[in-house]
Formats: structure tokens, C-alpha cells, sequence
């Protein structure tokens, strides 16, 4: 059965972002933090570290992860799982491109 209460939002188009570098999006309470990488791939994740609530936006991306700014926890950016020996998990989100516009899942 197709999940119907899914929305597709708009975040740019891929020349907007800045390689290696986030960009905060709202939606309603959420925020939400994208990245294009140095690969290409267009990435999305809660945009709050959930050790101390650091502003993931503002990390330094490396490879597939971002790194805290305020305590350099290491996060994935595929899947937004905490790397050891730390432990947590923050929320990502699918991101499709359609022609050169970037959208955001969020269910």
C-alpha cells in the first residue's frame, strides 16, 4: 500500500548547495539539514546532534559523514547512525532529483 501522507518539498536546485557544505531547511517544527557531497550525492539529516543538540548544519563534512561542531561526534549521512565509540542516531530523509531541483521526502 502507498504511503499517501508522504511530501515532497522542495529545497533548490544542485548549483544552489555548496559542496562539503549544509544548508538548513525548515519544515513546520523540523529542521533539517542538506548537503551535496563531493561525489554528487545529495544527502538529508535532522539537523540537531543528539548528544548536546549542536547544529549539524554547521559541521564539517568528510566522505559520507558530517562531524559535529560542538563536540565532533561523527555522523553518517546515509543513514544518520552515530559512529563509535560514541552511540545515537538522528533522523534522515530520501532526497530525489528532478531535472537540476533537489526535493525532500517527509513524512
Amino acid at each position: 500500500m502507498l504511503n499517501t501522507s508522504i511530501t515532497k518539498l522542495r529545497v533548490g536546485s544542485v548549483d544552489e548547495l555548496t559542496e562539503r557544505l549544509g544548508k538548513t531547511v525548515r519544515v513546520g517544527e523540523k529542521e533539517i539539514a542538506v548537503y551535496k557531497l563531493s561525489n554528487g550525492r545529495i544527502r538529508a539529516i535532522e539537523n540537531r546532534c543528539p548528544h548536546k543538540g549542536g547544529v549539524l548544519s554547521e559541521g564539517i563534512v568528510s566522505g559520507d559523514f558530517v562531524f559535529c561542531p560542538m563536540h565532533d561526534w561523527k555522523i553518517c549521512l546515509d543513514d544518520g547512525k552515530v559512529q563509535e565509540p560514541d552511540t545515537g542516531c538522528v533522523k534522515s530523509y530520501q532526497t530525489v532529483i528532478e531535472g537540476e531541483e533537489i526535493y525532500l521526502l517527509i513524512d
